[in-house]
């Protein structure tokens, strides 16, 4: 991985996207963390609870478009961009750095279906002094993403052979084509057949 910043302060910082000072997210925060936690298990609380309590919109054919971290919890939903805002806000409001991490991937099930870029974040673990990748996307048949600060068990492998990309980046903030693929459309089944960007 490769750090967009060299400044940790980067990746704890407040952004339109990642709201973590809004209402709803601190009476989250409040549920889920307490002062006996330590920082490994915040994180994994943290990512489970997106992972799994956060239905991904495709999965559930929801048509509500989300994108910051407050929207993404009210209304329980996003697709991998929207979650990977909701996991950094989390994480960040505990004081503990996130970024996001991107990946390249046929949006279906043949490289002619066509390609869109796939959200996922990166952690620093303070105590290991290193960062590693978690995918919150939220696991179905076939796809099983897990909590590892080990070898990554992340939702998608990648296979370059057909023009998939794992980029080595970790951003300070959501990629801007992402953003604006979200914020332009009202309709997320359309935006996800239709507007994905295919690549950074």
């Amino acid at each position: 991985m490769i750090c967009e910043s060299e400044r940790l302060d980067d990746y704890l910082l407040e952004l339109e996207e990642v709201n973590y000072s809004n209402p709803v997210i601190k009476a989250r925060t409040e549920e889920l963390f307490h002062p006996g936690q330590d920082e490994l298990e915040k994180v994994k609380t943290a990512f489970v609870f997106v992972r799994d309590k956060i239905a991904h919109s495709w999965d559930i054919q929801g048509r509500t478009v989300t994108c910051n971290a407050s929207d993404v919890l009210l209304h329980k939903e996003g697709i991998c961009y929207a979650k990977s805002h909701l996991l950094a806000a989390l994480l960040r409001s505990q004081g503990i750095p996130a970024g996001f991490c991107y990946q390249r991937l046929m949006l279906f099930d043949t490289p002619e279906q066509g390609y869109c870029i796939h959200a996922l974040n990166a952690v620093y673990i303070n105590t290991l002094d290193k960062w590693v990748r978690l995918d919150a996307r939220g696991n179905k048949k076939g796809i099983h993403a897990e909590f590892s600060i080990g070898e990554e068990r992340l939702a998608f492998p990648v296979d370059e052979k057909i023009g998939e990309i794992d980029y080595p980046m970790v951003y300070t903030k959501p990629h801007p084509k992402t953003v604006s693929a979200l914020i332009k459309h009202r309709d997320i089944l359309d935006i996800y057949k239709h507007y994905l960007p295919e690549s950074l």
